[in-house]
């Protein structure tokens, strides 16, 4: 799978290169267990900065889409990705919301409706 940034896009490099690696392991061309580019290879690949590659890769590491094994690389994670992309945009999003003073039952009604939107 190839990676690369579209400087033309309204969406951030960082956003852009996240999404591509969680769709690549959602449709099963990066299976458990693929190693992936360094961050300086990946940065210098893709024509971003080494601390924005590094931060796609915390990231999805902290999200269990990725695993890092020290020296040796960072490798597309076993664990359960859907369940694991999931626990991440509800932490993010419960983050924000309560960062802007929204308590649990406003944010669930949010949810509620941004659900009742896709039908």
């Amino acid at each position: 799978m190839t990676l690369a940034i579209d400087p033309a896009s309204a969406e951030p490099p960082f956003r852009q290169l996240k999404g591509q690696i969680v769709e690549g392991v959602r449709r099963g061309v990066l299976t458990a267990g693929t190693r992936l580019p360094a961050v300086r290879t990946l940065a210098e690949e893709v024509g971003v900065s080494s601390a924005t590659a590094a931060k796609v890769y915390r990231e999805l590491e902290e999200s269990g889409v990725l695993e890092g094994r020290g020296r040796s690389g960072t490798f597309v994670s076993a664990a359960d990705l859907p369940g694991a992309v999931l626990a991440r945009a509800a932490e993010e999003f419960a983050e924000r919301a309560a960062g802007s003073g929204f308590d649990v039952e406003e944010a669930v009604t949010a949810v509620r409706n941004a659900f009742g939107h896709l039908r």
